[in-house]
C-alpha cells in the first residue's frame, strides 16, 4: 500500500508578487498567511500561476526557500521544479528537497517535447535524484504533449512518484483504473474538481484558490465527507467565475482579480501583459456576482 497523500483538499497554485526588480517577499508572506488562515491544505510555489518560467534560477530558488521557511510545516509546500531540460529539472528538484519542500511538481517537457519513452526516462531520472514525493504535471494545452495513460502507469511503479496533476480529464478514469492505489490524482482544472473527486481523485491544485481559498477547500472537504450536494453547489456557483479567470491566459486574470480586490500583487511579467478592457469588465462582473467585491 502506498504512502498517504501529500495533501487531500485544495492546494493553491500561489501567484508570485513581483516588483520592478524581483519578488515582493513581504507581499508573498502576506499571501501565504492569508491562505493558511483560510484553510488551504497545501501551497504550490513556482508553478505556472507563479510564473516560474520567467524566473532566473537564483530567484526561483529564493522563492522556494522563503515559502518553506514562512510556512514552517503548517501545511505541505510543493515546489514547482519542472523543466524541458532534464538536468535542469534535477538541479531544481535537488535544491527544493534540500530547502525542505515536502514534494515537487514536475511538468511534462514542452517545446523540444519527446517520445513516451523519453517522458518515462525524464521523470524517472528526476524521481531518482531525490527522496521526496514527485507529482507529475500533465497539461497538454500548454506543453502540446500528453503523458499517455500507459506511461503514467509505468511511472506509478517508481517509489516516490506519488501523484499526477491531471488537466486531461478524459483520461482520469483510465488512470485510476490502471494505477489503483499506486498513484493519487489531483485536478489541474478548477472546473473539474467535483467530477474528478467522483472518480476517486484527492483534490485540486487550484488557481481560483488564490481568491476563494475557503470555498475551494470546502468543495473538496464536503465531497469527501459525504456531502456531495454541498460540493456540487459550490462547484456550480464557481463556474462563471472560473470561466472569467480563464478567459485570457493564466495568470493574467487571477492577478488582475487580486488587484481589483485590493491585494496589490503587481503585474505579470512579459510576455504576459495586462488584461484587456473587455476581460476586466467581465472579471469584475463575476467577482461582484460571486460576492467577493
Amino acid at each position: 500500500m502506498m504512502q498517504k497523500p501529500i495533501f487531500t483538499g485544495s492546494c493553491v497554485a500561489i501567484v508570485t508578487p513581483f516588483t520592478a526588480t524581483g519578488i515582493d517577499f513581504d507581499k508573498l508572506e502576506e499571501l501565504i498567511e492569508f491562505q493558511i488562515k483560510e484553510g488551504t491544505d497545501a501551497i504550490l510555489i513556482c508553478g505556472t500561476t507563479g510564473e516560474a518560467s520567467t524566473m532566473p534560477d537564483a530567484e526561483h530558488k529564493s522563492a522556494i526557500e522563503f515559502t518553506v521557511k514562512k510556512v514552517n510545516g503548517r501545511v505541505p509546500v510543493i515546489a514547482g521544479t519542472g523543466s524541458n531540460d532534464t538536468h535542469h529539472a534535477i538541479e531544481l528538484s535537488v535544491f527544493a528537497e534540500k530547502s525542505g519542500a515536502d514534494a515537487i511538481l514536475s511538468v511534462t517537457p514542452y517545446y523540444n517535447k519527446t517520445t513516451q519513452e523519453g517522458i518515462y526516462r525524464h521523470f524517472k531520472a528526476i524521481a531518482e535524484s531525490i527522496k521526496i514525493p514527485v507529482i507529475l504535471y500533465n497539461v497538454p494545452s500548454r506543453t502540446n504533449l500528453n503523458i499517455a495513460v500507459s506511461t503514467i502507469s509505468r511511472l506509478a511503479e517508481i517509489e516516490n512518484i506519488h501523484a499526477v496533476k491531471e488537466c486531461n480529464f478524459g483520461q482520469v478514469g483510465e488512470i485510476i483504473n490502471l494505477c489503483g492505489d499506486k498513484l493519487y490524482v489531483y485536478s489541474g482544472e478548477d472546473g473539474n474538481i467535483v467530477p474528478l473527486l467522483s472518480l476517486g481523485g484527492k483534490g485540486v491544485i487550484s488557481v481560483m484558490a488564490n481568491i476563494i481559498p475557503r470555498d475551494t477547500h470546502n468543495m473538496v472537504a464536503e465531497y469527501l465527507n459525504g456531502n456531495s450536494d454541498i460540493a456540487r453547489k459550490l462547484q456550480l456557483k464557481a463556474y462563471p467565475l472560473i470561466n472569467a479567470l480563464f478567459c485570457e491566459v493564466n495568470p493574467i486574470p487571477i492577478k488582475t482579480a487580486m488587484n481589483i480586490m485590493g491585494m496589490c500583487v503587481g503585474e505579470c511579467r512579459m510576455p504576459l501583459i495586462e488584461m484587456s478592457e473587455e476581460g476586466v469588465k467581465r472579471l469584475k462582473a463575476e467577482l461582484l456576482s460571486y460576492g467577493i467585491i
